[in-house]
């Protein structure tokens, strides 16, 4: 659970542990633990509000300001959503992608970060493939760093826009949040937990609203230790024991990228972990099904449930936008000694 990577670590001035002045910048968010629950609940209003807004009055609200997109990983939804969101408030965007600039050719993240900063971006919107890299990037620009996604570690925005999909269905017109929010509430969360940084930030975040997260998986993509992550999180390795308690079942990716070195046999995992439709009718009828996507049709959803009317699954995209924009907003206008 160390937040950043040894190769990334030795680079930081101070390291993002408990005492760290992390993050620098009132408006950045690395870590779902930099906001409180207040913070949180701001978040989610602004979302409806910004999501409600007339689109003219909407794209004055940061007219002209810079932020560039820092992807060193492909993306879908992230970065159009985050895109899209910005370009919504009125703000220029730029892409910068490793494949396309100096990045190819050997150039540092924090030499980037410089030069981009240099050029007049006012926010960086990162994902990269090192865990940490979002406290690197903003402990040598000092600029507001949005963490779109670093190696293993977290995901917030992700995280949040999960907590509002979950909301809309289990909690409707709940939007102001606190610690008996989720009480009562089964998150279930299958598949790839080692290496997922959506389900760290969820397990991060859902049991301070009062929800018990429930891990589910094979011992070789969900090791014991997962379960000290803190408060309110149990693993189940029996799938359809897990569906039983579940109100909410997200499902994750099978990271064939990642499975280096691991002894994992797929034609099994189906058999053990798939959610099927019949799995779904009779474990959990009424349980709201969510994924991060992208999706592998037929290998940890079938496409019945993708598609079926349980699935939550493009309402997640959907939101995604709303709570990007309400970031995106809070970079770029947050207040020395105001953040929340």
């Amino acid at each position: 659970m160390n937040p950043t990577a040894p190769s990334v670590r030795r680079q930081l001035k101070t390291p993002p542990a408990s005492a760290s002045p992390f993050p620098y910048n009132p408006g950045s968010l690395l870590s779902v633990l930099d906001l409180s629950l207040e913070g949180v609940s701001k978040i989610l209003n602004r979302a409806t509000v910004l999501e409600k807004e007339d689109p003219l009055v909407r794209d004055r609200i940061l007219a002209k300001r810079r932020v560039a997109l820092l992807f060193y990983e492909s993306s879908t939804r992230t970065r159009t959503s985050f895109e899209l969101a910005a370009k919504s408030l009125g703000a220029d965007t730029t892409l910068v992608s490793s494949l396309s600039s100096s990045i190819e050719k050997g150039e540092s993240l924090k030499d980037t970060g410089l030069t981009l900063r240099a050029l007049g971006a006012e926010a960086i919107i990162l994902r990269h493939n090192s865990s940490g890299a979002a406290w690197l990037l903003e402990a040598e620009t000092r600029l507001p760093v949005l963490n779109a996604g670093d190696g293993m570690h977290e995901h917030p925005t992700q995280a949040l826009l999960d907590l509002r999909t979950i909301l809309t269905h289990l909690r409707p017109g709940v939007e102001t949040v606190d610690a008996e929010t989720l009480a009562g509430v089964t998150v279930m969360i299958v598949g790839d937990i080692l290496h997922s940084r959506v389900a760290r930030s969820n397990m991060l975040l859902l049991p301070r609203l009062g929800a018990r997260v429930l891990l589910c998986g094979p011992k070789e993509l969900l090791p014991e230790m997962a379960a000290q992550a803190g408060p309110g999180i149990v693993i189940e390795r029996d799938f359809e024991a897990a569906l039983r308690q579940s109100q909410a079942v997200m499902m994750l990716r099978i990271q064939a990228e990642r499975l280096a070195g691991l002894q994992l046999d797929l034609d099994e995992y189906k058999a053990s972990y798939q959610l099927t439709g019949q799995r779904l009718a009779t474990f959990a009828p009424s349980s709201v099904v969510l994924h991060p996507g992208p999706i592998i049709r037929g290998l940890e959803v079938t496409a019945g449930v993708a598609d079926g009317s349980q699935s939550a699954i493009l309402e997640q995209v959907h939101n995604g936008v709303a709570i990007r924009m309400a970031v995106v907003e809070r970079a770029l206008t947050a207040q020395i000694g105001g953040r929340a």
